[in-house]
């Protein structure tokens, strides 16, 4: 191969070796941040409403068990029997609520938090009183045998600001994600040689013998 069909390879293999070495980082960075804030600019912001339920005992009951019945309350909110009856508050079909409500409850106090999401802030707050609203008429059918009441507490209000993260913190964790990725990425990178090994030396002929001899005489 001639010298001018190897120079435009020699002149790509320079540029490569003229690259810092460092580049990962700053190119994971940069990557991580477009990434995260392309995330979050492409995604439909959601808000979440919650209102309360209470468990109160009546006159025959224990004050403890309201809490045990908090438990199964919440358990019950999500479940068909509900949800069937608070659709039509809602205007939105079963597997809506299901999809979009949770229920949560604490293991100390005897109430009930229900949620309600959705793209719609109005949506999320008709959502989680409906649900709240139809729990607690489920569970006055049964509260002569339980001897528990369950009462709303606090109704949901309409959300003001979402509760998905904005395209600004989407854009921070990809960020800190992508410098990860590139700082893991250049620990790993093997190591480019410094320095060319050195040329290997041939040693030179030793004189003959015969020749000594003569130059010794």
């Amino acid at each position: 191969m001639t010298d001018t069909a190897r120079t435009p390879f020699h002149r790509a293999a320079r540029r490569t070796r003229s690259v810092p070495r460092w580049w990962p980082l700053p190119a994971g960075i940069l990557l991580g941040a477009l990434a995260g804030g392309g995330y979050g600019l492409a995604v439909t912001p959601q808000y979440t409403a919650t209102g309360y339920v209470i468990a109160v005992p009546t006159e025959k009951a224990d004050p403890m068990s309201a809490v045990g019945f908090a438990q199964a309350y919440g358990k019950v909110a999500t479940q068909v029997a509900v949800l069937s009856d608070a659709q039509v508050a809602a205007g939105v079909p079963v597997a809506t609520l299901r999809s979009s409500v949770r229920a949560e409850t604490s293991p100390d106090a005897p109430m009930v938090s229900i949620s309600a999401t959705s793209a719609d802030p109005a949506k999320a707050m008709e959502m989680a009183n409906a649900v709240a609203r139809a729990l607690t008429t489920e569970a006055s059918h049964t509260k002569d045998d339980t001897h528990v009441e369950l009462l709303r507490f606090t109704r949901a209000v309409k959300p003001t600001e979402p509760s998905t993260p904005s395209a600004a913190l989407t854009a921070l964790v990809g960020t800190c994600a992508g410098g990860l990725l590139g700082g893991l990425a250049l620990l790993l990178r093997p190591r480019r040689e410094q320095e060319q090994p050195a040329a290997a030396t041939v040693p030179s002929p030793a004189p003959a013998a015969g020749a000594a001899v003569r130059g010794g005489a």
